[in-house]
């Protein structure tokens, strides 16, 4: 064998090697080959006490991956190192690189998007593994094993909390924080007058050329009675105004709108985003239609905006085409490769639908539209706005019309744009209302979290980076300190708990600023600005002291009595926190080790459409609601969404009902009136 190509995914390797030809065998680690063990002290499987020395084994289930790696190396002259364009990715090709004794004959590649033009020019600048890249990402391991394992242990026997973390800690803290400020908000009476005319509304602004606030009913109703018949208009402002177009797409502001226009959670984006990178067989051709997914670059090549630049003017018209975005500067940003486009303007959603699951096909729209709209024409519209005078009082009316949908063309179905449409009018023309009405309003406290809100302000105050996105909300709901409702995250009873007793404690480390200042030290070791050992040591010496105090000194959370007792050796039953949520024990554990079980009342949902017994309301050990048979195991048949008894009239599948009340398909997925 002449060359041996290691990627990280078995779909990407299989794509690759079709575009490189029978001299290059492509063959998959399938993701990390090791990780630190839990040997050493307080199991971190680094020497803290010898410059942080860590100590690598394979990961569960990878010796084999390594072994059989390893006689392909040997057998090749020359190896690439493919895994992915940032610093997971380049830390990746080290463990390789060492794990797999590879001495010489080696190089480093590296590739935005899995095409075969690029794929083939990206081996003309194979380069060597970037150490510095490769120490940062290593820091930032050690960094999250040793916070990871102390903390979690401190917790575990101090709150009865599963785990605490680098980032994730002050994400679950940005939660608390926000549900205390909801908490204590006191919300504050305002009212509004509005003047309804045939063909629009308008609303009281001034007082004698004062902001006016109006805080009673009686004042409301002062106003009210203050007014006259006749509304003179006395000022009418109408200008043309561009509507800015979009940037493109980053791992951010992606999962950010994925969130909101498609209802996908942050993991689940990075999911079908990962396949639509890794390449899809389009009948002509296995290929990547995305560039790399995990990035904070706004960065676009020149070759396709050369090339989308044609397609715009080709499809659209010469006015469509706009102009190259300038990224904002961010001191966080890793601009070592670009945004999130589609890999050609000419694979149009339309024309991959069916080689496209409906996710697939519904990310692939919306990244396709954004890559497009970032270079296309801003949109123009008309803003007018009229201003009115009654007895001194001020109302104001505006509106906007779309005179140039500009990228609104392609993207208008992710952005809202109403038109709200005045009438002509002349400065003097005198009006009378058809009523004029007050209304009730109260301020409102800040909102709750989503997803989407959450990272744009992680991203915002410079904590984690793109790849740690998802698996911080995915981690944060998985260990029970959050409940989602209504799609926001509310903290749970543990995460109050955990998030003050790490304040109690470790307010110094466990905080916003400090946790972006590592971040920041983070992109210095990797531009070879700052020494690693000399961050480890500087973390280390100020937080091993303290965990230590919180181990001897920190309150124990007392276990709470239930006022019942245990009948199988009279102690008091005390409420403890487990693995999935609260339960009941005896106070006596581990001596007697009585759990008592919840009674549950079965709710029949309907007859199972797979056997002959039937479908009741079960919950999972997390808690959450399911709908399953009650003949399992030997029936496994199960839904998130509520079977409603009838059969789907296509395949004859379960028909399901969301809790929106729309009913669909469980196995084709056909809408059901």
């Amino acid at each position: 064998m002449k060359n041996l190509v290691i990627v990280e995914s078995p779909s990407k390797s299989k794509t690759i090697e079709k575009y490189l030809g029978n001299d290059y065998k492509v063959v998959a680690s399938m993701g990390h080959i090791r990780d630190l063990a839990t040997t050493g002290k307080f199991g971190l499987g680094v020497d803290v006490d010898n410059n942080f020395e860590p100590t690598y084994i394979p990961m569960k289930g990878k010796k084999k991956v390594i072994s059989d790696l390893k006689k392909l190396v040997s057998d090749a002259d020359k190896v690439y190192l493919a895994t992915d364009p940032d610093r997971e990715g380049e830390a990746i090709s080290w463990h390789l690189k060492d794990a797999l004794n590879i001495k010489k004959n080696y190089e480093r590649v590296t590739f935005n998007e899995i095409t075969k033009d690029v794929i083939l020019s990206s081996f003309n600048d194979a380069r060597d593994i970037d150490m510095n890249l490769v120490k940062s990402q290593e820091t930032r391991r050690i960094l999250d094993r040793i916070i990871g394992f102390r903390l979690s242990k401190l917790m575990q026997s101090k709150t009865g909390g599963k785990s605490a973390g680098r980032v994730q800690s002050v994400a679950l803290k940005l939660i608390v924080d926000r549900e205390r400020e909801i908490e204590a908000f006191n919300p504050e009476e305002y009212w509004t007058i509005t003047a309804k005319f045939t063909d629009f509304d308008a609303n009281l602004e001034k007082y004698k050329n004062k902001k006016i606030e109006i805080k009673t009913e009686e004042e409301a109703d002062t106003v009210l009675s203050n007014l006259l018949p006749d509304f003179q208009v006395i000022d009418i402002d109408s200008k043309e105004k561009q509507k800015n177009g979009v940037m493109p797409f980053k791992t951010s502001t992606l999962q950010q709108t994925a969130a909101n226009k498609l209802s996908f959670s942050s993991s689940k984006t990075m999911r079908t985003a990962q396949k639509l990178y890794e390449g899809i067989d389009i009948g002509s051709e296995t290929v990547g239609l995305i560039t790399y997914m995990r990035t904070d670059s706004e960065r676009i090549s020149p070759q396709f905006i050369n090339e989308t630049f044609k397609y715009i003017k080709e499809t659209y018209g010469e006015s469509y085409v706009g102009k190259v975005k300038v990224p904002k500067k961010n001191d966080n940003m890793q601009d070592a490769h670009e945004g999130i486009r589609v890999t050609s303007p000419y694979r149009t959603p339309e024309s991959l639908k069916k080689h496209l699951t409906p996710d697939e096909y519904k990310l692939y729209k919306l990244i396709y539209a954004r890559s497009l709209a970032c270079l296309m024409a801003n949109a123009r519209v008309k803003a007018t706005s009229i201003s009115l005078l009654n007895n001194d009082y001020l109302f104001k009316a505006t509106g906007s019309i779309l005179i140039f949908d500009g990228y609104l063309k392609i993207y208008g179905e992710y952005e809202q744009n109403e038109d709200t449409i005045l009438p002509n009018l002349e400065g003097k023309t005198v009006l009378q209302s058809e009523e004029n009405i007050k209304e009730q309003h109260f301020t409102k406290p800040p909102a709750r979290y989503t997803e989407s809100s959450l990272i744009k302000e992680l991203e915002r105050l410079g904590i984690g980076r793109p790849s740690t996105y998802a698996t911080i909300m995915e981690t944060i709901k998985n260990r029970g300190y959050v409940v989602v409702e209504d799609k926001k995250f509310a903290p749970t009873k543990i995460g109050v708990e955990t998030t003050d007793k790490l304040q109690e404690g470790f307010s110094d480390i466990v905080n916003v600023k400090y946790t972006a200042n590592m971040e920041n030290e983070l992109d210095e070791i990797a531009d070879d600005k700052l020494d690693n050992i000399k961050v480890l040591r500087e973390f280390y010496d100020k937080f091993e002291p303290l965990v230590e105090d919180a181990f001897k000194n920190m309150e124990k959370k007392p276990a709470e009595e239930t006022g019942e007792t245990c009948p199988n050796c009279g102690n008091p039953l005390v409420l403890r926190n487990g693995r999935y949520g609260e339960f009941v024990a005896c106070s006596n554990y581990p001596e007697c080790k009585y759990i008592k079980k919840e009674e549950q009342e079965t709710e029949t949902i309907c007859d199972c459409p797979n056997c002959k017994g039937h479908i009741i309301l079960k919950k999972s050990r997390k808690g959450k609601i399911f709908y399953g048979c009650d003949n399992y195991p030997k029936c496994k048949t199960a839904y998130w969404d509520k079977p409603t008894g009838e059969k789907c009239q296509e395949c004859g599948a379960a028909i399901l009902e969301k809790k929106t009340g729309k009913k669909y398909c469980s196995e084709c997925g056909q809408e059901v009136e």
